[in-house]
């Protein structure tokens, strides 16, 4: 019987996507206001119905960008497979990779071990890249060659990769040898 295990991981709010936030509030209600305030000396009552269908149209787009801010990440192991999937605003799916298990060449918490490779891809599928929760895993894959993902797995998907992982990794991750 094959077991299969999933994790979801949300994305943590940055800086970025506050201040991205912030300027979709601000074109809201600056762009229709100077549209209004252009129709009374130029009495032109046209702009007053455009500035409104504007702000209407700016609702919605303003809504559009708080909800594509949501993005989760999951993790699901099957078998000798990881899938890493993108979830915007729970509406869209988006596989970031899908590999075997087996074809990792490297596992490690610490950072320091990458920091010297070159890669062609990097995925990253974590809630925070700085968070010391973070694993580090380098494989080749066939589209994009030598490839970086990091991610933040729980015991749960650890223990369900642990028999396809290759044995020097085992042992240093959940043995604490070599």
């Amino acid at each position: 019987m094959e077991v299969f295990n999933e994790q979801l991981v949300k994305r943590a709010k940055n800086p970025k996507q506050l201040i991205i936030k912030i300027l979709s509030v601000v074109l809201l209600i600056t762009v229709p206001l100077v549209c209004f305030i252009l129709a009374f000396p130029l009495k032109i009552a046209y702009l007053i119905y455009v500035a409104f269908f504007i702000f209407l149209i700016g609702i919605y787009i303003v809504w559009y960008v708080f909800s594509i801010q949501k993005i989760e990440y999951e993790y699901a192991v099957s078998g000798g497979m990881i899938e890493i999937a993108k979830i915007i605003a729970l509406r869209k799916r988006k596989t970031m990779c899908k590999l075997q298990i087996s074809d990792i060449e490297i596992l490690d918490k610490d950072e320091k071990v990458i920091d010297t490779m070159r890669f062609a891809k990097r995925i990253e599928a974590c809630a925070d890249i700085n968070d010391e929760n973070n694993y580090y895993a380098v494989f080749n894959s066939a589209a994009y060659g030598r490839t970086l993902l990091i991610f933040a797995p729980n015991e749960k998907i650890l223990n369900a990769m642990k028999g396809h992982l290759k044995k020097d990794i085992v042992l240093k991750i959940f043995y604490k040898r070599g």
